[in-house]
């Protein structure tokens, strides 16, 4: 069994995705859509992808064919003999910000207060490097760690990660 998770934030024509421990960013990226479908992270256990929600607005066609997208991952990965579970963005910030209600910035500070800061090029963060859609990605990772190996609050460390984790900065 992976002691990792896989976060995917799904679009149109490229994907961002984040592979987390439960302490640190091991890999993240963002990839064209077809270049994702071949990675092999689809044969993992903890894939999370950030699946669309309804709310009664219209759409348009970008979000069906991210929609097509989550579907063909959801193929990949059964193909592959992984499995992926589809998270909604409000559950995540329920989870990370204690509210539904949360921009993608309280989100963000979230990840930040729980895993480090970004840094600078020369004094670089457990974060440094992640951009964009890549913030999207985490929080669906850091949501699928916490649903997979347990975690009673995303803003706060279990005793034991907390430990785990210190002796990862210490490398």
């Amino acid at each position: 069994m992976s002691r990792f998770v896989i976060g995917v934030d799904p679009g149109t024509e490229q994907s961002a995705f984040a592979m987390f421990d439960g302490c640190e960013v091991i890999y993240h990226g963002i990839r064209d859509n077809e270049h994702l479908l071949n990675h092999p992270f689809w044969q993992e256990d903890h894939v999370f992808v950030e699946m669309i929600a309804s709310y009664g607005m219209a759409v348009g066609a970008s979000v069906f064919e991210t929609c097509v997208f989550i579907g063909r991952c959801l193929q990949v990965a059964n193909a592959a003999g992984g499995g992926v579970t589809r998270v909604f963005r409000k559950d995540i910030k329920l989870h990370l910000c204690n509210s539904p209600r949360a921009k993608d910035a309280n989100v963000r500070q979230a990840l930040l207060d729980r895993i480090g800061v970004q840094g600078t090029k020369k004094n670089q963060g457990p974060t440094y490097g992640i951009k964009s859609h890549e913030w999207a990605a985490l929080a669906v990772a850091v949501y699928g760690w916490d649903m997979t190996f347990g975690q009673a609050s995303g803003l706060s460390k279990t005793k034991q990660q907390s430990a785990r984790c210190a002796g990862s900065l210490q490398k």
